[in-house]
């Protein structure tokens, strides 16, 4: 078993953070299906933790049965992020992740996320006053190199465990390419991270099917799987590749497993966020979730027509009987 300082993890798969989606309703759906180890909250803004910003705030509560859970700090001053850190760990966070890999231009020029790749004196003292600030598991998530020709990821990685991270997660692109391009064709330099440093490496980038994370780990040699897009589209995806893991077939999901995680989702999503938001969050899961579903399309209209939460659920509900009794 997998341990991150005492923590332990029980499967290799870690859902990614990823804004606007890791919140807590999707986390606990990707819990309740099962196969990830560890599961990320959306990054969180340093400042905006330790000001005690109420939407912040908000964004980090979680439940116990989503344990173990890691919270994704970002920011540029060390004493500002030490101070989130503080907090992550007083609200009860099983990790504490550090930011270094957001390619997002709003992120980069406040001098956070991936640009701390672009001064790695800073991005040494960071890790080394987080450290120093709390006592669970502290990890790092970076990518490549701001660009092909200023690659310094083995030298953030050793940086990272010289101050002492408990592990490090490799996505494998640069800042400049954002989201574009084939990760898959630098998978070797996950390789070279794992074999350069003695702390788990957990490896992220294009992971679209199940299978991939058997090639993944095959192919690097890394201690652990990041899966991040692939995860909204297919919730299961953690379950099936721990099938694979395990030396089993998975199973596809069914019409009404896929029917019923969309339901409990979107109650849960109702709940708690007021009609306006509900809405726009379900159709932008609805987007994810029909994707390769039969006729999906039409749900997708219908639903970008209605304007309150019950007529969603029925629609849902109609959408699935239909397209059950149609395979029948």
């Amino acid at each position: 078993m997998l341990r991150l300082g005492a923590v332990p993890i029980d499967s290799p798969l870690v859902l990614a953070p990823m804004a606007g989606v890791t919140d807590r309703d999707f986390r606990l759906i990707v819990r309740r299906i099962g196969g990830v180890g560890l599961v990320t909250m959306e990054f969180i803004a340093s400042r905006a933790l330790v000001r005690g910003v109420a939407r912040t705030l908000d964004l980090m509560h979680f439940l116990p049965e989503e344990r173990p859970i890691s919270i994704q700090i970002y920011g540029s001053d060390p004493d500002t992020m030490a101070d989130a850190a503080r907090l992550v760990e007083a609200m009860g966070a099983d990790i504490c992740d550090i930011n270094m890999g957001c390619p997002a231009n709003k992120i980069l020029k406040g001098c956070s996320g991936c640009a701390l790749m672009g001064d790695l004196e800073l991005a040494a003292s960071i890790v080394s006053t987080v450290r120093k600030a709390i006592s669970i598991p502290l990890t790092v998530k970076f990518r490549l190199g701001l660009d092909h020709e200023r690659k310094n990821f083995l030298e953030l990685g050793r940086i990272c465990e010289a101050n002492g991270a408990d592990a490090v997660a490799l996505h494998a692109r640069t800042a400049r390419q954002m989201f574009s391009g084939d990760a898959t064709v630098q998978w070797d330099e996950i390789a070279r991270l794992k074999a350069a440093l003695a702390i788990p490496v957990f490896g992220n980038g294009d992971i679209k099917e199940p299978v991939d994370v058997l090639r993944m780990i095959a192919a690097t040699g890394c201690d652990g799987v990041m899966i991040g897009r692939a995860a909204t589209k297919n919730p299961w995806i953690f379950q099936q590749a721990a099938e694979l893991l395990a030396g089993r077939e998975p199973q596809e999901a069914s019409l009404l497993a896929r029917r019923d995680l969309i339901l409990e989702h979107f109650r849960l999503v109702a709940l708690r966020e007021p009609s306006k938001y509900a809405m726009h969050k379900l159709r932008k899961f609805t987007g994810w979730y029909t994707h390769g579903v039969p006729h999906g399309r039409e749900l997708r209209q219908r639903i970008n027509e209605l304007q309150d939460v019950p007529s969603f659920l029925a629609a849902v509900e109609d959408f699935f009987a239909e397209m059950t009794a149609a395979a029948a």
